[in-house]
């Protein structure tokens, strides 16, 4: 495969990769894809480094997306959910057989190592934890892909994501794009985020519930009725 032809490169040093693609569109890997990706990295000696800034902390229904294949980077990269909204942080997390390779004097932060910051991430853990947001996001996201994929529109093309964070595929529509729908969706009470043009991506906060994605569906096959 190409990604082994890379890594066997002697300056190879890691992979960086998001588990799930999200800004792209949300594009998910096959099944299988980042167990062998991590193989191949450790049968190379190339670090596995796992972008999780939008996929990790129950995204995608798991703590990590990379937990659905049961893999474990070598460095992991935090950022957004991380803080639960409240506090702006991110966050590398490595083994101390990386991340003593950086000797003191070698790297320097100017907020790094902030207590307030270090706080605000473990209360957020704790919610998310405590109160199974994981295993709602699971739930509620498949309510969403397959109510989607059930309705029945012309405009459509496919229906993508994992747990919470989905993304639908629209054919273009007397040249309007999904810009253009996302501008109808939000006079209709929804806010989606478009993407290349025939890409709508959809990431309701964790805390969800049935009754509300329910409703949102609704508005969101109101506004595609409207659309064409």
């Amino acid at each position: 495969m190409a990604l082994e032809r890379e890594l066997q490169h002697s300056n190879t040093a890691g992979f960086l990769v998001e588990p799930i693609q999200a800004e792209a569109g949300v594009y998910v890997p096959g099944d299988g894809y980042l167990k062998k990706a991590a193989e191949l990295c450790k049968k190379y000696n190339v670090l596995f480094v796992a972008d999780e800034v939008q996929t990790g902390l129950c995204r995608t229904g798991k703590m990590l997306a990379c937990d659905h294949e049961g893999v474990r980077p070598d460095i992991l990269v935090l950022g957004k959910a991380i803080s639960g909204g409240m506090f702006p942080v991110s966050c590398v997390l490595a083994d101390d057989e990386i991340m003593l390779t950086i000797k003191p004097g070698e790297h320097g932060s100017t907020y790094g190592g902030n207590p307030i910051a270090a706080k605000v991430s473990i209360a957020a853990m704790n919610v998310l934890i405590d109160e199974k947001l994981a295993e709602n996001a699971t739930r509620i996201g498949k309510i969403f892909r397959d109510e989607m994929k059930a309705f029945k529109t012309p405009l459509i093309e496919e229906v993508r994501g994992k747990g919470l964070l989905n993304a639908i595929q629209i054919k273009t529509f007397e040249g309007k794009k999904a810009w253009d729908l996302c501008l109808l969706m939000k006079e209709n009470g929804i806010l989606a985020k478009p993407t290349h043009e025939h890409t709508i991506r959809f990431t309701p906060p964790l805390i969800i519930t049935e009754a509300q994605m329910r409703e949102a569906i609704g508005l969101i096959q109101k506004s595609m009725t409207e659309f064409i």
